[in-house]
């Protein structure tokens, strides 16, 4: 049975202001026709098409976009309502995800819940481009995607302060020992005396002249060392991906491998991607290359800690203390899994990327990914594809014979051979995007909503990082 049931909110411009925005197309009502379903009490509303027919004409069905593993699409219908049906599943799996998502959808929005292998791409029958809402991709298998015709997008340079920022709160509270000290009073430990506060703050440390090394130096960890230098750190970083020179202008110290940054570090700090090559990369050959007593923080990607190794050096007080946002299972569980015994632990769930600012810009510029593909060519108009060269290498869509697709549906000549089976005759020429030119479409995007200023954290470039593929560095992981 579904966990969750996919939702399609429609265009609001095409409905008076009585008529419900939203229909429940579950397991529960497998047709496509939304009129013969009404939702279960308390709700009370009228329900609709998809889209009305024109009078006099041809109908002309909107592309159907998808947000995979979420539920709220507010911000994303004011920057598609005009071009796209948008449907959201709130799915953990593609085995959560509804039929006619799977069948008709032409794009796809995503999170970082769902992991698309290739498998689950080829359930896919008429996607065109997914745009992950962050920056990692890891959960994307971008090389199969791009053999099958889809374009994978991502937003690289999003939440770079609210992680930052995160970071370094991990990092004072394992050198200041505030956790600790809050969950003393909290459970009642009378702490007045010398002695009880060196009891329960035992392990606190000054920061200053403190060795921060930090693995990877992408927008994040450019943005967590400029913070930690105002703290009085001294920085040093591991990245093989970056150009030379980049340290001098940071007035960070460069190292040339791994195991020199571990000497040297008092704390390590992990702001690198997920691969095939750094799987597991702190291990415990790795932590006991540490210093003894060293601090360890990961906001980055679970899987590049061995928990069963930290676990076990936390236990023995070979690292002083551990914060991580990430984990190798999420969602994560004290519960379960080799850290729920260990001491000296700081876990939080996957968050550090977190702001109400960061989340409204991440899907308003994802929305606008996705009006890319549908108005204009793929992967040409596409502003962050991350798998541009497998795309160019393989033309997916090649082999479908124009003459079997009808004319009246909107990018339908790009669909697998068997999705659209209809008369052919009278075709127009192809066009490039997904809607044909016969539908007439406005190109000029609604305004972005203003935000407040913020002030720049102190040492804060502001300058505005590089956007687009081909400036991302390879350790830029939300």
């Amino acid at each position: 049975a579904q966990r969750n049931y996919p939702f399609f909110q429609n265009n609001i411009s095409d409905f008076s202001e009585g008529d419900c925005s939203w229909v429940d197309v579950s397991s529960r009502q497998q047709e496509n026709n939304a009129e013969e379903y009404n939702p279960t009490p308390p709700l009370t509303m009228k329900t609709f098409r998809i889209r009305p027919p024109i009078m006099n004409g041809p109908m002309h069905p909107r592309p159907l976009v998808a947000l995979l593993d979420g539920r709220d699409c507010t911000v994303e219908m004011p920057i598609l309502k005009d071009v796209a049906t948008v449907a959201f599943c709130d799915a953990q799996s593609t085995q959560e995800i509804h039929e006619k998502v799977l069948n008709e959808a032409v794009g796809a929005l995503m999170y970082h819940t769902i992991t698309l292998m290739r498998e689950d791409l080829e359930k896919f029958k008429a996607l065109r481009i997914i745009v992950r809402i962050g920056s990692g991709y890891d959960n994307i298998d971008i090389k199969s995607a791009g053999e099958l015709g889809i374009a994978v997008c991502n937003m690289p340079a999003a939440s770079v302060e609210e992680t930052a920022d995160s970071t370094l709160c991990h990092i004072l509270t394992l050198y200041r020992r505030t956790t600790w000290l809050h969950q003393a009073l909290r459970e009642g430990t009378r702490v007045q005396s010398v002695e009880q506060i060196r009891e329960v703050a035992s392990g606190a440390a000054r920061i200053r002249g403190e060795t921060l090394g930090l693995i990877g130096l992408g927008r994040v960890g450019q943005a967590v060392a400029l913070r930690a230098k105002a703290f009085g750190f001294n920085v040093i970083f591991y990245d093989p991906y970056l150009a030379d020179g980049v340290e001098r202008s940071l007035g960070l110290q460069r190292v040339t491998t791994l195991q020199d940054l571990l000497f040297h570090s008092d704390c390590v700090s992990l702001h690198c991607s997920l691969n095939e090559h750094n799987h597991h990369l702190i291990n415990d050959f790795t932590i006991k290359q540490m210093r003894q007593g060293a601090f360890l923080v990961n906001t980055a990607r679970g899987g590049l800690v061995d928990e069963k190794a930290l676990a076990q050096a936390l236990k023995e007080g070979r690292i002083r203390g551990a914060a991580l946002d990430v984990h190798e299972t999420e969602p994560f569980s004290f519960s379960q899994g080799p850290l729920k015994d260990a001491p000296n632990l700081i876990c939080t769930p996957h968050a550090a990327w977190y702001s109400e600012q960061a989340s409204l810009e991440m899907r308003e510029e994802a929305a606008r990914e996705i009006r890319r593909a549908i108005t204009g060519r793929i992967p040409d108009s596409l502003k962050n594809c991350v798998n541009k060269e497998f795309l160019t290498q393989n033309n997916h869509w090649a082999g479908v014979d124009p003459a079997t697709v009808h004319p009246e549906l909107n990018g339908a000549y790009r669909y697998p051979p068997g999705v659209v089976n209809l008369p052919a005759g009278g075709l127009p020429p192809p066009v490039e995007g997904i809607v044909p030119s016969a539908v007439p479409l406005s190109h000029t995007l609604p305004p972005p909503v203003a935000h407040p200023p913020h002030a720049p954290s102190p040492g804060q470039n502001t300058v505005k990082p590089p956007e687009g593929d081909r400036e991302q560095h390879p350790n830029d992981q939300l």
